[in-house]
Protein backbone atom coordinates (compact mmCIF):
# COMPACT_ATOMS: atom_id res chain seq x y z
CA UNK A 1 0.00 0.00 0.00
CA UNK A 2 1.35 3.45 -0.95
CA UNK A 3 1.13 6.49 1.31
CA UNK A 4 -0.79 9.56 0.17
CA UNK A 5 1.35 11.96 -1.81
CA UNK A 6 1.35 15.74 -1.64
CA UNK A 7 0.60 17.51 -4.90
CA UNK A 8 2.04 20.83 -5.99
CA UNK A 9 -0.99 22.59 -4.54
CA UNK A 10 0.68 26.00 -4.05
CA UNK A 11 -0.11 26.87 -7.67
CA UNK A 12 -3.82 26.39 -7.30
CA UNK A 13 -6.45 28.81 -6.05
CA UNK A 14 -8.74 27.65 -3.26
CA UNK A 15 -11.65 26.76 -5.54
CA UNK A 16 -9.42 24.46 -7.58
CA UNK A 17 -7.85 22.96 -4.47
CA UNK A 18 -11.29 22.18 -3.09
CA UNK A 19 -12.05 20.11 -6.17
CA UNK A 20 -8.70 18.35 -6.64
CA UNK A 21 -6.87 18.12 -3.30
CA UNK A 22 -6.50 14.62 -1.91
CA UNK A 23 -7.11 13.02 -5.31
CA UNK A 24 -3.56 12.79 -6.66
CA UNK A 25 -3.51 9.01 -6.86
CA UNK A 26 -6.86 8.49 -8.60
CA UNK A 27 -5.35 8.53 -12.09
CA UNK A 28 -2.85 5.81 -11.15
CA UNK A 29 -5.72 3.80 -9.64
CA UNK A 30 -7.63 4.14 -12.91
CA UNK A 31 -10.70 5.72 -11.28
CA UNK A 32 -12.44 9.08 -11.44
CA UNK A 33 -14.28 9.10 -8.11
CA UNK A 34 -12.36 8.44 -4.90
CA UNK A 35 -12.86 4.84 -3.74
CA UNK A 36 -14.12 3.97 -0.26
CA UNK A 37 -11.97 1.39 1.53
CA UNK A 38 -14.14 -0.21 4.22
CA UNK A 39 -11.62 -2.86 5.26
CA UNK A 40 -11.56 -3.21 9.04
CA UNK A 41 -8.33 -5.23 8.85
CA UNK A 42 -5.59 -5.62 6.27
CA UNK A 43 -3.29 -8.50 5.22
CA UNK A 44 0.25 -8.58 6.63
CA UNK A 45 3.26 -9.55 4.51
CA UNK A 46 4.95 -11.19 7.46
CA UNK A 47 5.18 -11.24 11.23
CA UNK A 48 8.12 -8.87 11.47
CA UNK A 49 6.93 -6.44 8.81
CA UNK A 50 3.42 -6.50 10.26
CA UNK A 51 4.74 -5.71 13.71
CA UNK A 52 6.84 -2.87 12.35
CA UNK A 53 3.83 -1.43 10.51
CA UNK A 54 1.68 -1.66 13.63
CA UNK A 55 4.26 0.15 15.75
CA UNK A 56 4.80 2.87 13.15
CA UNK A 57 1.09 3.62 12.85
CA UNK A 58 0.32 3.32 16.57
CA UNK A 59 3.04 5.83 17.41
CA UNK A 60 1.89 8.49 14.96
CA UNK A 61 3.67 7.62 11.72
CA UNK A 62 2.23 7.19 8.23
CA UNK A 63 1.55 3.94 6.42
CA UNK A 64 4.61 4.23 4.16
CA UNK A 65 5.06 1.09 2.05
CA UNK A 66 3.74 -1.24 4.73
CA UNK A 67 0.37 -2.67 5.62
CA UNK A 68 -2.38 -0.40 6.96
CA UNK A 69 -2.88 -3.19 9.55
CA UNK A 70 -6.19 -2.11 11.08
CA UNK A 71 -8.77 0.61 10.35
CA UNK A 72 -8.43 2.13 13.83
CA UNK A 73 -4.82 3.01 12.95
CA UNK A 74 -5.01 4.23 9.35
CA UNK A 75 -7.31 4.17 6.35
CA UNK A 76 -6.68 5.45 2.80
CA UNK A 77 -10.12 7.07 2.46
CA UNK A 78 -9.57 8.99 5.69
CA UNK A 79 -6.06 9.94 4.57
CA UNK A 80 -7.33 11.42 1.30
CA UNK A 81 -9.71 13.68 3.21
CA UNK A 82 -6.94 14.69 5.60
CA UNK A 83 -4.64 15.61 2.75
CA UNK A 84 -7.36 17.70 1.11
CA UNK A 85 -8.30 19.58 4.27
CA UNK A 86 -4.64 20.27 5.05
CA UNK A 87 -4.23 21.78 1.58
CA UNK A 88 -7.21 24.11 2.08
CA UNK A 89 -5.90 25.22 5.49
CA UNK A 90 -2.32 25.67 4.25
CA UNK A 91 -1.14 23.09 6.77
CA UNK A 92 1.48 20.33 6.70
CA UNK A 93 -1.03 17.77 7.93
CA UNK A 94 -4.54 17.13 9.19
CA UNK A 95 -5.98 14.44 11.44
CA UNK A 96 -9.63 13.36 11.09
CA UNK A 97 -11.86 12.09 13.88
CA UNK A 98 -15.30 10.61 14.38
CA UNK A 99 -16.77 13.92 15.60
CA UNK A 100 -15.86 17.47 16.47
CA UNK A 101 -15.87 16.65 20.18
CA UNK A 102 -13.56 13.67 19.57
CA UNK A 103 -11.21 16.12 17.86
CA UNK A 104 -11.26 18.52 20.82
CA UNK A 105 -10.73 15.64 23.25
CA UNK A 106 -7.69 14.41 21.32
CA UNK A 107 -6.12 17.87 21.11
CA UNK A 108 -6.56 18.45 24.85
CA UNK A 109 -5.03 15.05 25.59
CA UNK A 110 -2.07 15.61 23.27
CA UNK A 111 -1.52 19.14 24.59
CA UNK A 112 -1.42 17.85 28.15
CA UNK A 113 1.23 15.31 27.18
CA UNK A 114 3.30 17.79 25.19
CA UNK A 115 3.27 20.89 27.41
CA UNK A 116 0.96 20.78 30.43
CA UNK A 117 -2.53 20.30 31.79
CA UNK A 118 -3.46 23.98 32.04
CA UNK A 119 -5.78 25.46 29.40
CA UNK A 120 -6.75 29.07 28.78
CA UNK A 121 -10.18 29.27 27.13
CA UNK A 122 -11.50 32.47 25.60
CA UNK A 123 -15.28 32.63 25.94
CA UNK A 124 -17.72 32.43 24.27
CA UNK A 125 -17.12 28.92 22.94
CA UNK A 126 -19.25 26.12 21.59
CA UNK A 127 -21.23 24.73 24.52
CA UNK A 128 -19.80 21.22 24.23
CA UNK A 129 -16.23 22.53 24.36
CA UNK A 130 -17.03 24.81 27.29
CA UNK A 131 -18.68 21.96 29.18
CA UNK A 132 -15.79 19.56 28.54
CA UNK A 133 -13.29 22.09 29.86
CA UNK A 134 -15.40 23.04 32.87
CA UNK A 135 -15.77 19.43 34.02
CA UNK A 136 -12.02 18.78 34.05
CA UNK A 137 -12.90 15.34 32.73
CA UNK A 138 -9.59 14.96 30.89
CA UNK A 139 -7.45 16.05 33.81
CA UNK A 140 -7.14 19.61 32.54
CA UNK A 141 -7.36 22.78 34.60
CA UNK A 142 -9.03 25.60 32.71
CA UNK A 143 -8.85 29.34 33.21
CA UNK A 144 -11.78 30.96 31.41
CA UNK A 145 -11.26 34.52 30.16
CA UNK A 146 -13.44 36.96 28.27
CA UNK A 147 -10.89 39.04 26.36
CA UNK A 148 -7.67 38.65 24.42
CA UNK A 149 -5.98 40.96 26.91
CA UNK A 150 -6.87 38.55 29.72
CA UNK A 151 -5.26 35.65 27.84
CA UNK A 152 -1.77 37.07 28.36
CA UNK A 153 -2.39 37.37 32.13
CA UNK A 154 -3.80 33.84 32.35
CA UNK A 155 -1.03 31.97 30.50
CA UNK A 156 1.32 29.98 32.77
CA UNK A 157 4.48 27.93 32.17
CA UNK A 158 2.33 24.78 32.22
CA UNK A 159 -0.29 26.12 29.81
CA UNK A 160 -0.65 23.40 27.22
CA UNK A 161 -3.20 25.15 25.05
CA UNK A 162 -5.06 28.39 24.44
CA UNK A 163 -8.49 27.81 22.89
CA UNK A 164 -10.65 30.32 21.03
CA UNK A 165 -13.47 30.28 18.51
CA UNK A 166 -14.04 32.95 15.90
CA UNK A 167 -16.70 33.78 14.90
CA UNK A 168 -17.87 32.67 18.34
CA UNK A 169 -20.77 30.35 18.98
CA UNK A 170 -23.48 31.60 19.31
CA UNK A 171 -22.83 35.34 19.64
CA UNK A 172 -20.76 35.78 16.44
CA UNK A 173 -18.13 37.80 18.32
CA UNK A 174 -14.83 38.02 16.44
CA UNK A 175 -11.34 37.40 17.83
CA UNK A 176 -8.27 39.13 16.43
CA UNK A 177 -6.07 36.09 15.84
CA UNK A 178 -2.83 38.04 15.47
CA UNK A 179 -3.44 39.64 18.86
CA UNK A 180 -4.49 36.32 20.38
CA UNK A 181 -1.36 34.51 19.23
CA UNK A 182 0.79 37.36 20.55
CA UNK A 183 -1.00 37.22 23.91
CA UNK A 184 -0.54 33.43 24.12
CA UNK A 185 3.22 33.74 23.83
CA UNK A 186 4.83 30.30 23.80
CA UNK A 187 1.54 28.51 24.43
CA UNK A 188 0.05 26.89 21.29
CA UNK A 189 -3.27 28.29 20.09
CA UNK A 190 -6.20 26.16 18.91
CA UNK A 191 -8.80 28.00 16.85
CA UNK A 192 -12.23 26.50 16.27
CA UNK A 193 -12.70 27.46 12.62
CA UNK A 194 -16.05 25.71 12.17
CA UNK A 195 -18.13 28.84 11.45
CA UNK A 196 -15.65 30.41 9.03
CA UNK A 197 -14.24 27.34 7.22
CA UNK A 198 -10.93 27.62 5.32
CA UNK A 199 -12.85 29.43 2.59
CA UNK A 200 -13.13 32.53 4.77
CA UNK A 201 -10.34 32.14 7.34
CA UNK A 202 -7.02 30.29 7.75
CA UNK A 203 -5.92 30.52 11.41
CA UNK A 204 -2.51 28.95 10.78
CA UNK A 205 -1.64 31.92 8.58
CA UNK A 206 -1.99 34.07 11.72
CA UNK A 207 0.26 31.91 13.88
CA UNK A 208 -2.24 29.49 15.40
CA UNK A 209 -0.86 25.99 15.94
CA UNK A 210 -4.10 24.18 15.21
CA UNK A 211 -7.27 24.90 13.23
CA UNK A 212 -10.13 22.56 14.00
CA UNK A 213 -13.55 21.94 12.53
CA UNK A 214 -16.66 20.13 13.44
CA UNK A 215 -16.73 18.74 9.91
CA UNK A 216 -20.34 17.72 10.53
CA UNK A 217 -21.18 21.33 9.69
CA UNK A 218 -20.07 23.22 6.57
CA UNK A 219 -17.47 20.70 5.42
CA UNK A 220 -19.99 17.87 5.21
CA UNK A 221 -22.60 20.45 4.34
CA UNK A 222 -25.67 18.27 3.95
CA UNK A 223 -26.63 17.20 7.47
CA UNK A 224 -25.80 13.56 6.81
CA UNK A 225 -22.34 12.96 8.29
CA UNK A 226 -20.63 13.24 11.68
CA UNK A 227 -16.94 14.07 11.82
CA UNK A 228 -14.16 16.35 13.00
CA UNK A 229 -10.73 17.33 11.75
CA UNK A 230 -7.79 19.43 12.87
CA UNK A 231 -5.14 21.00 10.61
CA UNK A 232 -1.66 21.43 12.07
CA UNK A 233 2.03 20.79 11.49
CA UNK A 234 3.44 17.27 11.28
CA UNK A 235 4.74 17.36 14.87
CA UNK A 236 1.25 17.95 16.22
CA UNK A 237 -0.16 15.34 13.84
CA UNK A 238 2.28 12.75 15.17
CA UNK A 239 1.11 13.58 18.70
CA UNK A 240 -2.57 13.37 17.77
CA UNK A 241 -2.55 10.11 15.79
CA UNK A 242 -1.58 7.88 18.76
CA UNK A 243 -4.36 9.45 20.85
CA UNK A 244 -6.78 8.70 18.05
CA UNK A 245 -5.51 5.14 17.70
CA UNK A 246 -5.67 4.39 21.41
CA UNK A 247 -9.13 5.90 21.91
CA UNK A 248 -10.55 4.51 18.66
CA UNK A 249 -11.72 7.94 17.53
CA UNK A 250 -10.75 7.77 13.83
CA UNK A 251 -13.36 8.91 11.32
CA UNK A 252 -15.24 6.08 9.61
CA UNK A 253 -14.24 5.70 5.94
CA UNK A 254 -17.76 6.46 4.71
CA UNK A 255 -17.82 9.63 6.81
CA UNK A 256 -14.40 10.62 5.48
CA UNK A 257 -15.61 10.04 1.93
CA UNK A 258 -18.64 12.28 2.46
CA UNK A 259 -16.54 15.01 4.09
CA UNK A 260 -13.99 14.82 1.26
CA UNK A 261 -16.79 15.07 -1.28
CA UNK A 262 -18.22 18.01 0.65
CA UNK A 263 -14.99 19.95 0.14
CA UNK A 264 -15.55 20.00 -3.62
CA UNK A 265 -18.54 22.33 -3.28
CA UNK A 266 -17.48 24.06 -0.05
CA UNK A 267 -16.40 27.39 -1.62
CA UNK A 268 -19.58 27.61 -3.69
CA UNK A 269 -21.84 26.75 -0.76
CA UNK A 270 -20.11 29.06 1.71
CA UNK A 271 -20.26 32.05 -0.62
CA UNK A 272 -23.86 31.44 -1.67
CA UNK A 273 -25.01 30.94 1.92
CA UNK A 274 -23.09 34.04 2.95
CA UNK A 275 -24.85 36.12 0.29
CA UNK A 276 -28.19 34.89 1.58
CA UNK A 277 -27.20 35.62 5.17
CA UNK A 278 -26.35 39.23 4.30
CA UNK A 279 -29.85 39.69 2.90
CA UNK A 280 -31.52 38.01 5.87
CA UNK A 281 -29.48 39.94 8.44
CA UNK A 282 -30.28 43.29 6.83
CA UNK A 283 -33.99 42.46 6.64
CA UNK A 284 -34.09 41.37 10.28
CA UNK A 285 -33.00 44.84 11.35
CA UNK A 286 -36.40 46.13 10.23
CA UNK A 287 -38.62 43.28 11.44
CA UNK A 288 -40.80 44.02 14.50
CA UNK A 289 -39.87 42.00 17.56
CA UNK A 290 -36.14 41.80 16.78
CA UNK A 291 -34.18 43.77 19.38
CA UNK A 292 -30.71 43.07 18.02
CA UNK A 293 -28.99 41.23 15.19
CA UNK A 294 -25.46 39.85 15.55
CA UNK A 295 -23.78 39.27 12.19
CA UNK A 296 -20.17 40.14 11.28
CA UNK A 297 -21.33 41.82 8.09
CA UNK A 298 -23.41 44.48 9.88
CA UNK A 299 -22.23 47.86 11.12
CA UNK A 300 -21.01 47.62 14.69
CA UNK A 301 -20.46 43.86 14.64
CA UNK A 302 -16.85 44.04 13.43
CA UNK A 303 -15.28 46.78 15.54
CA UNK A 304 -11.71 45.67 14.82
CA UNK A 305 -12.15 45.57 11.05
CA UNK A 306 -11.38 41.86 10.74
CA UNK A 307 -13.81 41.10 7.90
CA UNK A 308 -13.19 41.94 4.27
CA UNK A 309 -10.92 41.16 1.32
CA UNK A 310 -7.33 40.77 2.45
CA UNK A 311 -8.26 40.78 6.13
CA UNK A 312 -8.52 37.98 8.70
CA UNK A 313 -11.89 36.83 7.34
CA UNK A 314 -12.65 37.09 3.65
CA UNK A 315 -16.35 37.51 4.44
CA UNK A 316 -18.88 37.45 7.30
CA UNK A 317 -20.10 33.88 6.83
CA UNK A 318 -23.67 32.68 7.09
CA UNK A 319 -24.30 32.36 10.82
CA UNK A 320 -26.23 35.00 12.71
CA UNK A 321 -27.92 35.51 16.06
CA UNK A 322 -31.00 37.52 16.91
CA UNK A 323 -32.33 38.75 20.25
CA UNK A 324 -36.12 38.70 20.44
CA UNK A 325 -36.26 39.84 24.05
CA UNK A 326 -37.36 36.88 26.11
CA UNK A 327 -37.38 33.12 26.41
CA UNK A 328 -41.10 33.02 25.61
CA UNK A 329 -40.63 34.97 22.40
CA UNK A 330 -37.59 32.94 21.38
CA UNK A 331 -39.44 29.67 21.96
CA UNK A 332 -42.43 30.91 19.98
CA UNK A 333 -40.32 31.97 17.00
CA UNK A 334 -38.31 28.72 16.99
CA UNK A 335 -41.52 26.70 17.10
CA UNK A 336 -43.33 28.95 14.64
CA UNK A 337 -41.03 28.84 11.62
CA UNK A 338 -42.10 26.72 8.66
CA UNK A 339 -39.18 26.80 6.22
CA UNK A 340 -36.39 26.87 8.78
CA UNK A 341 -35.82 23.58 10.57
CA UNK A 342 -35.87 23.85 14.36
CA UNK A 343 -32.79 21.73 15.12
CA UNK A 344 -29.25 21.86 16.48
CA UNK A 345 -26.20 21.86 14.21
CA UNK A 346 -25.43 24.29 11.41
CA UNK A 347 -23.78 24.68 8.03
CA UNK A 348 -26.21 22.50 6.09
CA UNK A 349 -27.72 23.40 2.73
CA UNK A 350 -31.02 23.94 4.53
CA UNK A 351 -31.57 26.69 7.10
CA UNK A 352 -31.68 25.85 10.79
CA UNK A 353 -32.80 27.73 13.90
CA UNK A 354 -32.20 26.87 17.53
CA UNK A 355 -32.27 28.32 21.06
CA UNK A 356 -28.68 28.01 22.37
CA UNK A 357 -29.46 28.52 26.07
CA UNK A 358 -31.79 25.53 26.02
CA UNK A 359 -29.75 23.27 23.74
CA UNK A 360 -26.11 23.57 22.69
CA UNK A 361 -25.22 25.83 25.64
CA UNK A 362 -27.50 24.27 28.23
CA UNK A 363 -24.62 22.78 30.32
CA UNK A 364 -22.58 26.01 30.24
CA UNK A 365 -22.02 27.93 33.49
CA UNK A 366 -24.63 30.66 34.13
CA UNK A 367 -22.12 33.49 33.62
CA UNK A 368 -21.30 32.18 30.13
CA UNK A 369 -24.78 31.12 29.04
CA UNK A 370 -26.36 33.07 26.15
CA UNK A 371 -29.28 35.33 26.96
CA UNK A 372 -32.64 33.59 27.01
CA UNK A 373 -33.96 35.75 24.19
CA UNK A 374 -31.22 34.81 21.71
CA UNK A 375 -31.80 32.53 18.74
CA UNK A 376 -29.04 31.20 16.45
CA UNK A 377 -29.71 30.97 12.72
CA UNK A 378 -27.74 28.99 10.16
CA UNK A 379 -28.62 30.28 6.70
CA UNK A 380 -28.79 27.66 3.96
CA UNK A 381 -29.27 27.78 0.22
CA UNK A 382 -32.97 28.66 0.10
CA UNK A 383 -33.94 31.94 -1.53
CA UNK A 384 -33.37 34.66 1.09
CA UNK A 385 -36.77 36.24 0.40
CA UNK A 386 -38.45 33.00 1.42
CA UNK A 387 -36.37 32.82 4.60
CA UNK A 388 -37.20 36.44 5.44
CA UNK A 389 -40.91 35.79 4.90
CA UNK A 390 -40.75 32.75 7.16
CA UNK A 391 -39.09 34.69 9.97
CA UNK A 392 -41.50 37.59 9.50
CA UNK A 393 -44.57 35.37 9.87
CA UNK A 394 -43.12 33.64 12.94
CA UNK A 395 -42.30 36.97 14.56
CA UNK A 396 -45.74 38.36 13.74
CA UNK A 397 -47.48 35.28 15.13
CA UNK A 398 -45.39 35.60 18.28
CA UNK A 399 -46.36 39.26 18.64
CA UNK A 400 -50.07 38.49 18.14
CA UNK A 401 -49.94 35.76 20.78
CA UNK A 402 -48.21 38.14 23.20
CA UNK A 403 -50.77 40.90 22.60
CA UNK A 404 -53.65 38.47 23.10
CA UNK A 405 -52.15 37.19 26.34
CA UNK A 406 -51.59 40.73 27.61
CA UNK A 407 -55.17 41.72 26.77
CA UNK A 408 -56.54 38.68 28.61
CA UNK A 409 -54.68 39.73 31.75
CA UNK A 410 -56.22 43.21 31.83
Amino acid sequence: MVAMTTSNDARLRLDSLAVHAGRDELRSLGVHAAPIDLSSTNPLAGVDSGGDAYERLATGGDVGDGSAVYQRLWNPTVARFEQALAALEGAEAAVAFASGMATTTAVLTAARQRRGAHVVALRPLYGGTDHLLATGLLGTETTFVDSVEAVERAVRPDTGLVIAETPANPTLELVDLDALVAAAGEAPVLVDNTFATPVLQRPLDHGAALSMHSATKYIGGHGDVLGGVVACDEAWARALRPVRAITGAIAHPLSAYLMHRGLQTLPLRVRAQQAGAVRVAEALLDLPGVRAVRFPGLDGCDPRGLVGPGRQMAGPGSMLAIDVGSFAAAAAVAEGVRLFTHAVSLGSVDSLIQHPASLTHRPVAPEAKPDAGVLRLSIGLEHPDDLIADLAQALEATAVTARTAAAAMR
